[in-house]
């Protein structure tokens, strides 16, 4: 199941964990990115927190968790190379795995016909 967060990141839930990424959209806003700086794996988040960091030559942002979770994968290979995440926003370029608090909630996420709808 794929869903998307009004904020601009991307969550594929498998088994009550969530792969978690920017959007293509998200990617192309930021431009070539220098720098990400992810979640201690087992760190626990609310929805809305402040997750990871980005910067790109443009400007620097946070990526936020989008459910309550923990913290059990991060994608170190986007810290050696950010420009995965350029490349492959939706792919190769996630940032972490959460492991949902209450994987339900995820029905409140958009989907991706309401998503595209957003960012028109």
């Amino acid at each position: 199941m794929l869903k998307f967060t009004e904020e601009h990141e991307w969550l594929k839930i498998e088994g009550g964990v969530a792969t978690v990424g920017i959007t293509v959209h998200a990617a192309e806003q930021l431009g070539d990115l220098v720098f990400v700086e992810l979640p201690e794996v087992g760190a626990t988040f609310e929805k809305g927190g402040d997750a990871a960091t980005v910067e790109s030559v443009k400007a620097a942002s946070d990526v936020y968790c989008p459910l309550d979770g923990e913290i059990v994968e991060v994608n170190e290979a986007i810290t050696a190379d950010p420009s995965l995440v350029n490349s492959d926003p939706q792919g190769a370029g996630w940032f972490f795995k959460l492991k949902l608090a209450n994987p339900a909630d995820a029905d409140s996420l958009l989907d991706e016909a309401a998503y595209k709808e957003l960012v028109g």
